[in-house]
């Protein structure tokens, strides 16, 4: 059984603080974006402002705006300014496998997850955990004491990847859940329909959320670098097959490729973030590739 230790060793460490350092103008312009108007959904006019929501003081309405806009607004308090941050972790059992990569896409899920909680912290900005599988198994709040990490991790260490996932009602259930404008990050090797997945991520889009959608999948299930007659297990549900790899690779790495390009159109269409990622990437270059890429986005 791994321990947070094993995230927390020197070199992971390192990694992340190299990770801070080396890309500490792209987090913060990733991070002020968030912060700025877009991430609410409000023009540069409203940007102290969010929609009213049920459990809101009708007091705090800004009546000036409503004869704007027909709608109703309330000023944000300075509380509010923060972005909360939830990582949402898949727990189902394919995402305990590798092939022949030292991290199981579990275990770089966490990495990932320590990195963009490290990150957070450090910027003031509160970061909670979610683990799910067929449903919300876990919910840590958001905080941002430094020894919040600690507590992240420490939970996950001690957490197994096992059973079936149902990704698209643990989002729904997620979405009841929020009551503000949140960032949320997920990590899955999203081995469910997709249909289904994305109607839920609409869903929480649509909420005023921010979506980041990091699709870890391990290095052979992106390469196939399998020869000859090979037996494979459906991770989840064990059911076995026999196959001649050879004659199944092309049409095996089409598929893939189908099924990410699916997630790659239908997220840039809802204004999601798609961060495809296998697990022969070092966590703390791919992380750094996408805020980049983010930020650059603008």
């Amino acid at each position: 059984m791994p321990s947070s230790e094993q995230y927390l060793k020197p070199e992971v460490i390192r990694q992340i603080k190299r990770l801070d350092l080396r890309a500490q103008f792209i987090v913060k312009g990733f991070l002020h974006g968030l912060h700025a108007s877009p991430f609410h959904g409000f023009s540069v006019e409203f940007s102290e402002h969010r929609k009213y929501t049920a459990g809101d003081d009708p007091k705090d309405i800004d009546w000036l705006i409503y004869a704007k806009t027909d709608k109703y607004y309330v000023k944000k308090f300075e509380a509010e300014t923060n972005i909360t941050g939830y990582l949402m972790m898949d727990l189902s059992r394919s995402m305990g496998y590798t092939y022949r990569q030292e991290l199981t896409k579990f275990e770089y899920s966490i990495c990932l997850a320590a990195a963009l909680c490290y990150l957070m912290i450090q910027q003031q900005d509160p970061c909670g955990l979610i683990t799910f599988d067929q449903k919300i198994r876990h919910c840590l709040k958001p905080k941002t004491r430094r020894s919040h990490l600690g507590d992240v991790l420490s939970l996950l260490s001690n957490l197994k990847p096992d059973g079936e996932t149902d990704i698209a009602q643990s989002i729904i259930q997620l979405s009841a859940m929020l009551r503000h404008a949140s960032l949320v990050m997920i990590f899955s090797d999203l081995l469910n329909d997709p249909q289904p997945v994305l109607d839920a991520l609409y869903r929480l889009r649509h909420g005023g959320h921010d979506v980041i959608l990091f699709h870890v999948l391990d290095e052979a299930e992106v390469r196939f670098p399998f020869r000859g007659m090979v037996e494979l297990e459906d991770p989840e549900n064990q059911r076995r097959l026999s196959l001649d790899a050879d004659s199944f690779r092309k049409d095996y790495l089409e598929e893939v490729e189908a099924f990410r390009e699916k997630y790659r159109r239908e997220c840039a269409h809802a204004r999601i973030d798609y961060v495809a990622i296998d697990t022969s990437m070092q966590f703390d270059r791919a992380l750094t590739e996408y805020l980049a890429n983010r930020v650059a986005r603008g």
